[in-house]
């Protein structure tokens, strides 16, 4: 990719992206609530921003997708992102490649500006490789079906490295990064986004606020940013942290209510870079996070797929970091609690070892259960 192309990238498009992996619910069930969706919608676009990204296994999001935005929108208003997963809900080459053609029903887009080979880690690549999807991306930019395609990423530098190696002809890399993940042994953030930026490749960021983490982080980190400013949220320092960095395409936000769509318009719609004083501020956020052990767990929930026993696996890894990070045992057990009221306890895993396999971190999830319920039950 030449360097025209990226500058075009990251001058043209606003530093934002709603991310519709979270979207809101209709109270009391997991029915995406579209009248709030369009809403959301509606404010995102009309504040100027254009990146919205979806997923073929984000249930009820693409679908979601064609009624608050498409069927409503000029095509020529937003740019859209969906993503294709071998590795999940496909069998074979056939299964896997009818996701664009289902991901083009569900959305009525026509065609889609990004287009991602999805989750990308070392579990997987073999499934993108023996599927031909590299080739087959490259079939759907000649017939216009795609714009620009590339592929988000949950794995070591190394393998990033290899990977925009073998394929130089992708356009961009869906990266991974927030700040307190950043000097993270396990994720690997600042390594992983310094490979792409050597392999000139624009960065779409995931996770900037690490699955609702930082909107809610440790007191030692909420005392350093309220005295610097009060007034802001802890969600902006996360998502103004990340779009501060060179070659930033777009910061994808999974925004699930409309107070948080515009809480990130607030400071989005006119976006400046940390300041230098706010860069020192953010370094001690990380040094206070740093200290405190938690499990590297981003709420993604591909594990919870094809977990039999339903276990809400980031729900109990959530309340667990809770526990970890506010010394709170009866706080967290209340939240443990609520996200194992209609069953799936952490006890009652069977090691099956079926989350491991799509678990995008690695984690050990089955020792991590065992942890969670002798600390929880």
């Amino acid at each position: 990719m030449t360097s025209r192309m990226t500058h075009e990238f990251e001058s043209g498009i606003p530093k934002l992206g709603f991310g519709m992996m979270r979207l809101p619910r209709v109270e009391g069930s997991d029915v995406i609530d579209i009248d709030q969706t369009c809403i959301m919608v509606d404010e995102f676009l009309s504040a100027g921003m254009k990146y919205i990204d979806t997923a073929f296994v984000y249930e009820g999001s693409e679908e979601a997708v064609r009624k608050a935005l498409v069927d409503r929108h000029p095509r020529s208003d937003y740019l859209l992102a969906t993503k294709l997963n071998a590795g999940m809900l496909c069998h074979d080459e056939e299964s896997a490649k009818q996701q664009f053609y289902t991901s083009l029903e569900r959305t009525g887009a026509g065609y889609f500006d990004f287009y991602l080979l999805h989750a990308i880690s070392k579990n997987n690549i073999d499934k993108y490789n023996e599927y031909h999807i590299w080739d087959f991306v490259k079939e759907l930019k000649e017939k216009g079906l795609v714009r620009n395609y590339g592929f988000s990423f949950h794995d070591s530098p190394e393998m990033l490295d290899q990977l925009l190696t073998e394929h130089p002809d992708v356009s961009f890399v869906q990266l991974q990064i927030n700040y307190a993940d950043w000097i993270n042994p396990h994720v690997k953030s600042r390594d992983c986004y310094l490979v792409a930026r050597k392999h000139n490749k624009p960065i779409v960021v995931m996770e900037p606020v690490k699955g609702g983490t930082l909107a809610d982080p440790p007191e030692k980190v909420k005392e350093l940013f309220d005295a610097y400013n009060p007034e802001v949220s802890y969600a902006s320092w996360a998502i103004r942290f990340v779009a501060s960095l060179d070659g930033i395409l777009t910061v994808l936000s999974g925004m699930s209510n409309v107070a948080q769509m515009k809480d990130n318009l607030s400071y989005m719609r006119g976006f400046e870079p940390l300041t230098e004083e706010e860069v020192k501020v953010i370094q001690q956020a990380q040094e206070a996070i740093a200290s405190v052990p938690q499990i590297a767990c981003t709420a993604c929930h591909y594990c919870t797929e094809g977990c039999p026993m339903n276990i809400d696996i980031p729900g109990i890894f959530r309340a667990y970091n809770e526990y970890l990070l506010y010394n709170d045992l009866e706080d967290a057990k209340g939240s443990y609690n609520f996200r194992t009221k209609n069953g799936g306890k952490a006890s009652e895993c069977i090691k099956c070892g079926a989350c491991e396999q799509q678990c995008p971190q690695h984690l050990e999830i089955r020792d991590l259960l065992e942890q969670c319920a002798s600390t929880f039950e």
